[in-house]
């Protein structure tokens, strides 16, 4: 697939906002694409950057949506997607962080993006996954992490902050009220968001499963995000006992967080279990590609008070076999979907659509 980009568009000092399928090639010149293949995953054989916008199969807008509000510059973004328009190319986009930003619509701009809400109906708009590296092999885990064994009990993990403090889910809720108050005024550029305390939700949810003795429940709470460590993430040892957790648990609690999206559902699908995933109207990636239902235990906001009898009976349709194939099948989604290369490569059938439900 050839890509197109305006190199004018790009600035460094912000290169935690550059589009993500372009930062393996915006590079030195000194970097190889072998380079690129191990540290991102991504060849230059399957992703093309060209200098012409004419013989671009897509467009690509460098930067995040958020950059191009915070510097003032989204006449420059229009500009390019308008010049597209006229040459009937397609533009992809980035609508970055929790919040996101609003946005007009162009018939021919795709905005992934991992918040939002699905009823919005936005034109274009599709979910966008975490990109996460594979603990897995970085680990060298490849031999045990499939090991399952089916129990009568569902094994339920869940390794992360939940709050169950009233107090801190009515300040919670009065920040949000604010911010959208100021998103009406147009004193924010950010989207408006549900009132709706995270930290509190995770924290109820937790306790109705602990509640229910026929769930075998394996639950870390923290008050922090990953117990308020900041540096060196990859190598703590909470990091550590977060994967543990996945591992040895047959689903994981996935809810939303200040965004309307969970990095833990990636996770827990990188590390071959099930989410036992609460659907607060967020944006799914692939969802016309895949019927997520085959791969999650699927809790609908409305139904959230019924979640371990939603669990129990999802639990009691699978066996030994099953529960592992499901692992395996989990797992294999991640690694052909949810690297950067896997997802990107799905987009080509976007751009040119076919059937191929998963």
């Amino acid at each position: 697939m050839k890509l197109y980009y305006p190199k004018d568009h790009y600035n460094g000092n912000y290169r935690g906002q550059v589009f993500p399928l372009l930062k393996p090639f915006i590079k030195d010149a000194e970097f190889t694409d072998a380079q690129r293949i191990r540290g991102y995953g991504v060849s230059e054989r399957d992703f093309i950057i060209v200098l012409s916008i004419k013989i671009a199969d897509v467009v690509v807008l460098p930067m995040s949506w958020y950059y191009y509000f915070l510097m003032q510059k989204q006449d420059l973004a229009y500009a390019l997607i308008d010049e597209a328009r006229q040459m009937g190319k397609q533009v992809w986009s980035i609508n970055s962080g929790d919040m996101g930003v609003k946005l007009p619509q162009f018939e021919n701009l795709i905005v992934f993006r991992q918040g939002g809400y699905v009823s919005k109906q936005q034109l274009g708009h599709r979910g966008f996954p975490s990109i996460v590296s594979d603990y897995i092999s970085k680990q060298q885990l490849e031999d045990g992490f499939l090991n399952c064994s089916y129990t009568t009990r569902p094994i339920v993990g869940f390794c992360g902050q939940a709050n169950p403090s009233k107090y801190n889910a009515l300040k919670e809720m009065t920040n949000q009220v604010v911010r959208n108050v100021q998103s009406k005024l147009g004193l924010r550029h950010t989207e408006l968001q549900q009132i709706l305390p995270t930290s509190y939700l995770r924290a109820s949810l937790l306790e109705l499963l602990e509640s229910n003795k026929e769930v075998d429940n394996r639950f870390i709470k923290r008050r922090k995000y990953r117990a308020g460590v900041t540096e060196n993430k990859e190598m703590h040892s909470t990091t550590k006992e977060f994967y543990r957790n996945i591992m040895e648990s047959q689903y994981v609690l996935c809810v939303r967080g200040a965004g309307n999206f969970s990095v833990r559902f990636y996770e827990t699908l990188m590390m071959g279990r099930i989410p036992l995933y609460v659907h607060t109207d967020g944006f799914l990636p692939l969802s016309d590609l895949i019927d997520w239902r085959n791969h999650v235990v699927w809790v609908d906001y409305k139904d959230r008070h019924n979640i371990s009898q939603i669990l129990l009976d999802f639990h009691k349709q699978l066996d030994q076999h099953s529960l592992c194939a499901l692992f395996k099948k989990n797992r294999k989604l991640w690694e052909d979907k949810f690297t950067l290369s896997g997802f990107f490569e799905a987009q080509k059938l976007q751009v040119h659509p076919g059937d191929n439900t998963i």
